[in-house]
């Protein structure tokens, strides 16, 4: 077991605390997160031809995704509340496997990363497509939810070795 004096997020005393970043330098930060959501053909093409009937799944999501990102210190317990500079949710349809793909792109200029916030756009994102569809099919699977890129901060760049 682990010596809990090693844990950043663990007190010497017992019991857990957020990180204080004050003395880390400020930077330019960025982050992308990808995820892919299952639809099979038949919700694949209501979506493809707007005639889902809750909406416009692919634009409802978008805004979804963005404002899931700008709450993600208010979801995950122990992120700090960054001030985001951007964020841009794509969505594309992927014909060939009957799936929306799902892609954030989180900035912000300040002393801790955007990865959190950028999966939180991403998961939001496909959450909300789900809920635009699933009185079509029970079968949609949300997958795949994962960091694709970062820039800045302590632990350098990062980019996924395939894409």
């Amino acid at each position: 077991m682990a010596d809990v004096h090693t844990f950043t997020h663990v007190k010497p005393e017992g019991g857990v605390k957020m990180v204080d970043i004050a003395e880390k330098p400020s930077s330019v930060r960025t982050a992308v997160a990808g995820g892919r959501v299952l639809v099979g053909e038949d919700v694949y093409r209501l979506v493809e031809e707007n005639k889902i009937r809750k909406g416009d799944v692919l634009s409802i999501a978008q805004i979804a995704g963005i404002m899931g990102a700008k709450q993600t210190s208010k979801l995950i317990p122990l992120c700090h509340d960054v001030a985001l500079k951007g964020v841009d949710i794509e969505i594309t349809l992927q014909e060939e496997v009957f799936a929306i793909e799902i892609k954030a792109f989180v900035k912000t200029v300040g002393h801790t990363g955007v990865e959190m916030e950028a999966l939180t756009g991403v998961s939001v994102a496909a959450l909300t497509v789900y809920d635009m569809c699933k009185s079509v099919s029970k079968e949609i699977r949300v997958t795949d939810i994962h960091l694709l890129a970062k820039t800045g901060g302590q632990s350098g760049d990062y980019r996924k070795e395939d894409i």
